[in-house]
């Protein structure tokens, strides 16, 4: 019955009976039928005549009825493909068939059937069967055959899921031991699939570039897995990739791009080192091809890769590279406009770059300097907008190569420490100016003022005399706002407080500024305030420090009159008594003085300011108590203590009344 001319579907359910009730009596290795005259290959080549006579009748099936009804054929072909597949099934079972015989007949024979039936279902179905079906070692050692098979397919068929499917296959088997590699190797797997892929690519001429880039992807995840240590192989698959872009005008597709984004991926999570990524050449021809949008987000996940592995990346050239990947972050790309981006999306893109800037690090000086001339020539591409979040550690990264220089001293490149230090503040001068000119004056003064101290560390007073210089021209001309005066104001007497590197005249045409800037502030209790911390910069708690008592008095009395004159204001105002909290914080000044053994601070001026706080609050309509003003409680409490204390300290207070 099933040579005779059948219907193509009873045809079918026909031989799939036949291939049911024979399969327990095939003369395989081991079973009841095996002999002299019944052979494993008798059982090989009855499966095969049967595969083959099912075949052509479900390829049939598309050729019987009206054209109208094509649609409804496909699905019911569809639906009895297993029935054909099935053959596969058995002959991969069949007990005996080893990799000679499936060498040399099953694999040609099904091929040949598979490539002759002109089918796009069948060509499709039978080779995603063929993979499934039978041993990865057999599909490693027929590797040739069947990458041929897929070059002669049709065109319509989705080649791509069968190489894939293939590739995941065999990658899967590569991981399962250690000498399995050496096979790879042998049969040179990889040489085989890049030129399958190549030629299928070349010859599809309709496959979409999605299609292109799923290939490659599969392509880079196979060699990833089988060959981890061949970076030329890896670069290889990112070469094809950028040929096949390269032949695109744009890349539009959404789903293309985001198979380009797994492409670049891939070697990220493999080697969980941006550094490895870093030696491809072909990696960022790559990212050339990306959009705008898309080089926003690979650049993000290279610094995410960066950060999450806590990569330092110690070299100029690497450094280079880096940003020349993540140029997208760094400076606006053509038809971009900075404006129309999202705010909230934008700050956390700039600081993942600064945060970036911390992970360039070299022990050795003269690499370490080069880094920085790579990122500033980068970074000052970036616009106003990226400035102020970039350059600040920018300036933090080359003040610690300052003060890694400074502790180390020798030489450096031929050149002594002091040439390169100054070489590296005029960098720093002139990123900070850049900066200053956006304009953004208070991030600028504050940057201008660790690098005063910078250089104070390193002994070079005109280094440190001219940083300060560019701060207080920031503070005169550009800004403006009260709040941020203040702010700078204590900035400035702060840091230069803290710096010993000045010779008198410097220090004073300095401290003089200060203080005049401070005593013109608009609100009189921020002149009283920045009036009273100008007293530091003439006692500073050091062996080697200044100590000009007077000068520190009369500050102090300067602030005693700010703080009077404001309390009137405050009186006239109200008509009763104002809050005497700048008296008390000028009293805390004094006795900070006073323990410190300032010889013109004395008990009696002491006792005078108490008397005049307990005045003030007294006089607010009899209503206020001493205790009404915690903070003033608690300083007569210290006092209280000190006398209670006795000793050295307890003398100096027991003429003070409380």
């Amino acid at each position: 019955m099933c040579r005779g001319v059948q219907h193509p579907i009873r045809g079918l359910f026909l031989r799939s009976y036949l291939a049911q009730v024979s399969r327990d009596k095939l003369p395989e290795i081991g079973s009841d039928y095996e002999g002299d005259a019944n052979t494993v290959m008798d059982a090989v080549e009855f499966v095969l005549q049967n595969f083959t006579e099912m075949n052509k009748l479900w390829v049939r099936i598309q050729h019987q009825g009206p054209g109208t009804v094509r649609e409804k054929q496909e699905k019911e072909r569809n639906e009895l493909r297993d029935l054909v597949g099935k053959n596969l099934h058995v002959l991969g079972q069949i007990e005996g068939v080893d990799l000679e015989m499936y060498k040399e007949t099953v694999l040609p024979r099904v091929l040949e059937q598979v490539v002759n039936c002109k089918d796009k279902l069948a060509q499709y179905y039978l080779m995603e069967c063929i993979i499934q079906v039978f041993p990865d070692e057999y599909h490693l050692q027929t590797l040739e055959a069947l990458l041929a098979a897929c070059t002669q397919l049709m065109p319509t068929v989705d080649t791509k899921i069968v190489l894939t499917q293939l590739m995941d296959r065999l990658s899967n088997y590569a991981a399962s031991s250690p000498d399995v590699l050496h096979e790879f190797l042998q049969v040179e797997a990889f040489a085989k699939l890049s030129n399958a892929i190549g030629k299928v690519i070349d010859t599809q001429l309709e496959m979409p570039i999605v299609g292109a880039m799923t290939l490659f992807v599969s392509l880079l995840t196979f060699t990833l897995r089988v060959h981890p240590d061949r970076l030329d192989y890896v670069d290889q698959v990112l070469g094809a990739c950028v040929v096949k872009l390269s032949s695109v005008p744009k890349l539009e597709d959404s789903r293309a791009m985001k198979q380009v984004v797994a492409l670049l991926s891939a070697p990220l999570e493999k080697y969980s080192d941006i550094v490895t990524a870093l030696t491809l050449s072909n990696y960022p021809r790559v990212m050339d091809h990306l959009d705008d949008g898309t080089n926003k987000v690979m650049a993000m996940l290279i610094i995410q890769s960066i950060m999450k592995n806590d990569t330092c990346i110690s070299t100029a050239d690497k450094v280079e590279v880096l940003f020349e990947l993540i140029k997208g972050l760094i400076k606006d790309l053509d038809g971009t406009n900075v404006e129309e981006l999202d705010e909230e999306d934008f700050q956390e893109e700039q600081n993942s770059v600064a945060r970036l800037i911390h992970m360039l690090d070299n022990e050795e000086p003269e690499e370490m300097l080069k880094i920085i001339y790579v990122v500033r020539k980068h970074l000052m591409t970036g616009g106003p907008q990226r400035l102020p979040f970039t350059v600040p550690p920018l300036v933090f990264s080359a003040v610690r190569l300052v003060r890694q220089l400074e502790a180390q001293g020798g030489n450096i490149a031929g050149e002594d420490v002091p040439a390169t230090l100054r070489k590296i503040f005029q960098i720093l001068n002139q990123t900070i100016e850049a900066l200053s000119s956006i304009p953004c004056p208070e991030l600028a003064l504050r940057l201008y003022l660790q690098c005063a101290e910078a250089a104070s560390d390193c002994d070079l007073e005109p280094v440190a005399y001219e940083f300060f210089t560019q701060a207080f021209i920031l503070y005169e001309e550009e800004i403006a706002d009260s709040k941020a005066q203040v702010t700078a104001i204590h900035l400035i007497v702060g840091t230069l407080q803290r710096i010993n590197v000045f010779g008198v005249e410097n220090r004073d045409t300095l401290t003089h500024k200060a203080t005049g800037y401070s005593a013109r502030l608009l609100k009189k209790p921020d002149q009283c305030r920045a009036v009273y911390a100008c007293s530091h910069l003439f006692w500073v708690d050091d062996p080697e420090g200044i100590k000009d008592g007077e000068r520190v008095l009369l500050c102090l009395r300067r602030a005693l009159r700010i703080a009077n004159a404001a309390q009137q204001m405050v009186n006239a105002t109200r008509g009763s008594s104002g809050p005497v909290t700048l008296f008390v914080e000028i009293l805390n000044k004094y006795i900070y003085f006073f323990e410190k053994g300032n010889p013109h601070i004395t008990p009696s001026d002491i006792q005078s300011l108490i008397e005049l706080i307990n005045t003030e609050m007294l006089s607010d309509n009899g209503n206020t108590t001493i205790h009404s003003d915690p903070f003033f409680s608690s300083t007569l409490r210290y006092i209280r203590f000190q006398k209670q204390k006795g000793g050295v300290m307890g003398e100096k207070y027991d003429s003070i009344k409380l």
